[in-house]
């Protein structure tokens, strides 16, 4: 499974996503967005690290921190590895005692935990071809391109009628991008994503 590091672009709130953000990932090698949505105890725990405040009591992620490091336990990296039913897994790799091990992590825990020791982030290839968002205008004119080279050789109002709809939450997933509504966003990836899969399913 190929691994594309990435890093921590911030996080991204709006009245309508009751208490949850929105962590945007991006590529470090690259121009895709990976929006992640997390909840907020995990988005104040990852926001305090970055900007080095300590709070008065440590958090969670900050007393596996001091535990790790009473018993020489290092972090190596956190890999964002699986995604099913729109929903990120991730796994914390560990060493200790030169022995390596994987535990199953949520995203927003595993990235967490991850800012405190330094440790590197990756996601996987394919979720960052599923689920990653590019802001440039090339990429949907691509898209486009395609969807009307489709209905071309088809030449049927169904098809027609279904990458009609795709362009337009095409457009307006650009329009989010733009003003920086990941939440909005990563909504309108996923129903892309259905579409898509829809649509596959029936040809």
């Amino acid at each position: 499974m190929h691994k594309l590091q990435v890093d921590i672009l911030g996080l991204s709130t709006s009245p309508h996503t009751n208490g949850a953000y929105a962590l945007i990932l991006y590529e470090v090698e690259g121009k895709r967005k990976l929006p992640i949505i997390i909840g907020g105890f995990e988005a104040q725990a990852i926001a305090l690290k970055l900007e080095n405040i300590k709070p008065p009591r440590p958090f969670t992620h900050d007393l596996f921190k001091q535990v790790a490091d009473a018993f020489d336990l290092h972090v190596n990296e956190v890999f964002i590895d699986e995604l099913h039913n729109e929903t990120f897994y991730a796994k914390v790799i560990c060493e200790m005692g030169g022995v390596v091990h994987e535990i199953d992590a949520r995203p927003s825990d595993a990235i967490a935990i991850a800012v405190r020791f330094s440790a590197p982030i990756f996601v996987s290839e394919e979720i960052m071809n599923e689920a990653g968002i590019v802001e440039e205008r090339q990429k949907e004119d691509e898209e486009q391109a395609s969807v009307e080279e489709l209905v071309e050789h088809e030449g049927e109002e169904e098809a027609a009628k279904g990458e009609s709809v795709e362009a337009e939450l095409s457009s307006k997933l650009e329009e989010a991008i733009n003003r920086e509504d990941y939440e909005e966003a990563a909504r309108i990836r996923d129903e892309l994503s259905r579409l898509r899969k829809g649509g596959e399913g029936e040809a």
